[in-house]
C-alpha cells in the first residue's frame, strides 16, 4: 500500500537519530565504533567520526549533501580516525563542514587533516573549526542548537546537549565518560539520554581503573533512575569483553524503570516521537 501523499516528507521532517555504530574501540561483526547522525531541520550533523562514515550515511538513506556539521566528543582513534576519509570523500563538493569541539580536539583535527593535505586549496569542501565553550549554547545549523558539557574521559572531552525544533528538553549524548552529575541533571528534564555503557559491572570490579573512564551497566541504570531519565539509550559496548547484551539490559533494569532502547547499528530513533 502506498503511503498517503506527504507522509514520507513528514516523517523525514521530524528529528531522527541514526545510530551509525554502537561498539567500543574494538568492533565486532555486529557492532562498529560508536557514532551517530542527527537529522534535524533538513540537515545532518554527525556526532563523532570513526571509519566508513560516508558508507554508513548511504546505508542510513542520508544524502551526503545534507551533511553540514561534525561534533567531536574527543579524539581517541575510534571516535575521530575517519575524519580524513570523510573530507577526502567530500573534497570535490563545494561547501563547508563545520567542526565543533574543545580547543584541544580542534587542534588535533587540524593536524590530522594536514597530514593528508586536506585543508589545501584543491579541497573544495572547506573544514571550519569552531571551539565549543562549555555551557554556552551555539547553533550547529538551522534547526539544531547544542551545548557542550565537560566530562573527564580525557582532558579535552565533551558531552553534548542537543536542542532541535519542536523538542521539549532536547537530547543529551554523553560520549565516553564515567558518570557525571551534570549529564544526569540535564537528562532528567530532557527527552532522552544516549550514554556510555561499556560493560557489565563485573568488568569494573575486575578492572577498577575503568571507573575513571567509562560507565558500567549497573551504575548507568541506577543514575538514570535517580535522575528521572524518561528514555535511555546505552551505547559504546566493549567488543573485546566477553558478555551478551542481555546481561547489560538485566543490570540496567535492576534499578531503571523508564523506557530503554538497546540500540543496533544502523537503527533509527525518531526523537520527536518520544
Amino acid at each position: 500500500m502506498e503511503a498517503p501523499p506527504g507522509l514520507w516528507y513528514f516523517i523525514r521532517a521530524m528529528a531522527v537519530l541514526h545510530v551509525l555504530g554502537t561498539g567500543g574501540a574494538t568492533p565486532t561483526a555486529e557492532r562498529d565504533n560508536t557514532a551517530f547522525a542527527l537529522e534535524a531541520g533538513s540537515r545532518v550533523a554527525l556526532i563523532d567520526c570513526p571509519g566508513s562514515i560516508l558508507l554508513k550515511l548511504r546505508k542510513a538513506g542520508l544524502d551526503r549533501r545534507l551533511l553540514e556539521s561534525l561534533l567531536v566528543t574527543h579524539v581517541h582513534p575510534d571516535h575521530i580516525y575517519g575524519l580524513p576519509s570523510l573530507v577526502h570523500g567530500l573534497m570535490l563538493m563545494e561547501g563547508r563542514l563545520r567542526l565543533f569541539g574543545s580547543r584541544e580536539s580542534l587542534e588535533f583535527c587540524r593536524r590530522l587533516l594536514d597530514l593528508f593535505g586536506l585543508r589545501g586549496p584543491k579541497i573544495r569542501m572547506r573544514v571550519e573549526p569552531i571551539e565549543v565553550v562549555p555551557g554556552v549554547r551555539f547553533e550547529v545549523h538551522d534547526g539544531l542548537e547544542a551545548e557542550g558539557i565537560v566530562v573527564p574521559h580525557t582532558a579535552a572531552s565533551l558531552a553534548f546537549h542537543l536542542y532541535y525544533k519542536d523538542s521539549r528538553g532536547g537530547w543529551v549524548v554523553s560520549g565516553d565518560t564515567p558518570p557525571v552529575s551534570e549529564i544526569f541533571d540535564r537528562s532528567g528534564a530532557a527527552d532522552g539520554l544516549v550514554h556510555d555503557c561499556s560493560a557489565p559491572e563485573r568488568f569494573f570490579v575486575r578492572y577498577p581503573d575503568l571507573r575513571k573512564m567509562h560507565t558500567s551497566a549497573l551504575e548507568l541504570g541506577r543514575r538514570a533512575q535517580e535522575a528521572g531519565v524518561s528514555l535511555l539509550v546505552p551505547c559504546h559496548f566493549f567488543g573485546e569483553a566477553d558478555f551478551h547484551l542481555e546481561e547489560v539490559e538485566e543490570e540496567i533494569r535492576r534499578d531503571y524503570r523508564g523506557r530503554l532502547i538497546i540500540p543496533r547499528d544502523m537503527q533509527t530513533i525518531g526523537l520527536s516521537e518520544v
